[in-house]
């Protein structure tokens, strides 16, 4: 089980702007920043940090998990409207399970980032 990630990014005011919009609807904020760092999360609980980085950081893939499927939604089009490039729209994904519901937004360093919903969900009566 994972605590927290540190991503590699190439100017951090760039990321940071763009993972706070993004990551808003996954109710996490920007709980600290500086011109070498920003930290998103929770609360008090940093769950992600962006680190400066010489040069163009090697890709990552990182997936955070929804609590419902319009939630997965909602990163996706909060992603891509603060400039991430769409590289999966929401939606099944029945080549891993059957109820795997996710979408990919590619941030300002190529980093894939994800959010998934594993859950079943159906329709209210």
């Amino acid at each position: 089980m994972l605590d927290h990630v540190t991503l590699p990014v190439s100017r951090v005011d760039v990321s940071a702007r763009w993972y706070t919009a993004a990551l808003r609807p996954l109710g996490m904020t920007l709980l600290a920043s500086s011109q070498d760092s920003a930290s998103f999360g929770i609360g008090r609980m940093p769950y992600l940090t962006l680190r400066r980085c010489s040069g163009r950081p090697a890709s990552v893939h990182l997936a955070f998990t929804a609590a419902d499927r319009p939630q997965v939604n909602d990163f996706h089009a909060a992603a891509v409207a603060a400039g991430g490039v769409d590289n999966g729209a929401p939606g099944l994904r029945p080549d891993y399970h059957a109820h795997y519901f996710g979408a990919f937004v590619l941030d300002p360093d190529g980093h894939n980032i994800e959010v998934v919903r594993h859950a079943a969900e159906h329709p209210l009566p």
